[in-house]
């Protein structure tokens, strides 16, 4: 059993955008009626006391960018059909500036051309060969080092005092294509360098890592690469050379526009800080700059927390993240709330927030595509989705997760993956063995339907009929959901749908999305466990 959820290591790290599937969101006047209502114990932390779950879109112990270990457990990063647009091509950022990191040989000669010869030669193979589709896969990086702790985070993330990129950047590669091996994966649909603080490395270890990607796999010119940024580490020719070692999408972590509130949060960055790499993103990367904002934080009011959000609408590009502050054991916010030092956050103006500012985003042309993810002309990140969606993802790093079906599993059975915690632990055994898994689990059919439920209702699409059965082909959402009483009472008040497309929250549906798995995560349990005899073989 997992210690955690969705995320990047035992220690709480999750997707950014997700959110635990047992936590009630959000809504205005507080948490849904339902949200008080014990959590199954299938579904709870390892460890966890029976009672009210957290409100999703949290941050703290949560973000969602990584990998969605067992929604079962704990938080968790997608379900669209058909994905949307995304700009293709990758950027082409100006030459750094002669302080910047140089790159190896392989940027030199244009890491970018010689992919697209390579892919083109896969592509033509490809073409001339017959059997199933290649198996693809979203692939995660994590790297663990910061320059301080934040006073929220209980991250897998470590404070060195001095890193020995080089060792960690090979073992990274090792790791990459060992996975891709046992996996058997041939395809890479996106890569996302999370962390800790990933724009504190340097740019040849990315384009290093990119490099061993595609000589292992395919990795199309146009894959979506994100990497997180924070501003004081991202100057403009830092993020012009991970432009060109293969980035063509940032992740921000502004957090706030408020010096005050930064300070609390024990951010490096100022709010001029914050805004100005944000400029400098959008210059170098058009389309494909997101950012977060935080709410629910203590003694923060709505008004004030609106006008930071307006002033970010009028500078900000096509992707939007709203983060709500979960308090974690461990952390200096934790502790000082706990001594009385500090006001605990108000849980009615989170969801007054929350709420409001969902709204704004909307009447800003953001299309509200998962619980905590905004996006317009299409920008959804790719990497999130497949998360979401239930796909098949890597976990590189220490503390990553992953979950995949090894190559040669029986019933080609996903496993969830968890990477040794401690970096130089990691490394040791990467460099002895290849890889640093340190834990594999088997998943069965009905976890992995729990987490196809638990994710694809996040999103706005939901869950369609034709991704079900790719899961379930024998019992239906019709089957599962159709009869129940409970459901149809949710169907009548509008906040869930079950129709020909599939089943899905309504608008305000996902704003008490885990108040309403509360009711459909048993039923699933139950049509399964009452499912004909003929479906139990091979369970």
């Amino acid at each position: 059993e997992f210690l955690d959820g969705p995320g990047k290591s035992p220690s709480d790290r999750v997707q950014k955008g997700a959110v635990p599937p047992t936590s009630p969101v959000p809504c205005k006047g507080g948490q849904a009626a339902a949200a008080s209502a014990p959590v199954p114990s299938r579904w709870r932390r390892s460890g966890e006391a029976p009672g009210p779950a957290r409100r999703s879109g949290s941050r703290g112990g949560a973000r969602a960018h990584a990998a969605p270990l067992p929604s079962f457990r704990r938080r968790g990063p997608a379900g669209r059909a058909p994905r949307a647009p995304v700009r293709p091509g990758r950027v082409s950022a100006a030459s750094p500036s002669p302080g910047a990191v140089a790159l190896p040989g392989a940027r030199a000669r244009g890491w970018a051309a010689a992919a697209a010869a390579r892919a083109a030669q896969r592509r033509r193979r490809a073409e001339g060969a017959r059997g199933p589709p290649s198996p693809r896969a979203a692939l995660y990086v994590h790297w663990p080092y910061c320059e301080k702790r934040c006073s929220y985070c209980n991250f897998n993330k470590y404070i060195p005092r001095g890193v020995e990129e080089a060792a960690v950047r090979s073992c990274l590669v090792t790791e990459a294509q060992t996975l891709l091996r046992l996996s058997g994966v041939r395809r890479v649909e996106s890569v996302f360098f999370g962390g800790g603080t990933p724009s504190l490395a340097s740019p040849s270890t990315v384009a290093a890592v990119l490099e061993a990607v595609d000589q292992a796999a395919h990795l199309p010119a146009d894959s979506e690469v994100t990497l997180e940024a924070n501003p004081t580490s991202a100057p403009s020719s830092r993020l012009a050379a991970f432009g060109a070692a293969g980035v063509n999408r940032l992740s921000i972590g502004l957090q706030s526009l408020d010096d005050t509130e930064l300070q609390l949060l024990g951010r490096t960055h100022s709010s001029r800080d914050a805004l100005q790499t944000l400029a400098e993103a959008r210059r170098l990367f058009p389309g494909r700059v997101s950012v977060d904002l935080m709410l629910g934080l203590p003694a923060q009011q709505v008004g004030p927390w609106l006008r930071q959000l307006r002033t970010l609408l009028g500078c900000c590009d096509d992707h939007i993240s709203l983060y709500q502050l979960t308090l974690e054991r461990g952390t200096e916010l934790f502790t000082q709330v706990q001594r009385g030092t500090l006001s605990a956050p108000d849980p009615e103006l989170a969801a007054e927030m929350y709420q409001e500012g969902r709204a704004l985003l909307r009447d800003a042309g953001f299309r509200q595509y998962e619980v905590s993810n905004f996006a317009r002309n299409g920008a959804l990140s790719t990497h999130n989705w497949t998360y979401w969606q239930c796909g098949q993802y890597l976990g590189v790093g220490p503390g990553a997760h992953g979950r995949f079906a090894p190559q040669g599993a029986g019933d080609h059975t996903r496993e969830a993956r968890i990477q040794t915690l401690e970096p130089d632990n990691w490394m040791k055994e990467v460099m002895l063995f290849g890889h640093g898994t340190r834990r594999r689990i088997p998943l069965s059919k009905l976890e992995l339907l729990e987490e196809v439920l638990a994710m694809g209702l996040r999103t706005d699409v939901g869950i369609t009929h034709q991704h079900w059965q790719q899961f379930e082909p024998q019992l239906s959402l019709w089957d599962v959901f159709g009869a129940s009483q409970e459901v149809k009472a949710l169907l009548a008040q509008g906040i869930l749908l079950l129709d020909h497309r599939g089943l899905r929250c309504s608008w305000e549906g996902l704003a008490v999305l885990d108040s309403l798995l509360l009711t459909l995560l048993p039923r699933l349990q139950d049509a399964w466990q009452q499912r004909a005899p003929s479906l139990v073989q091979g369970e």
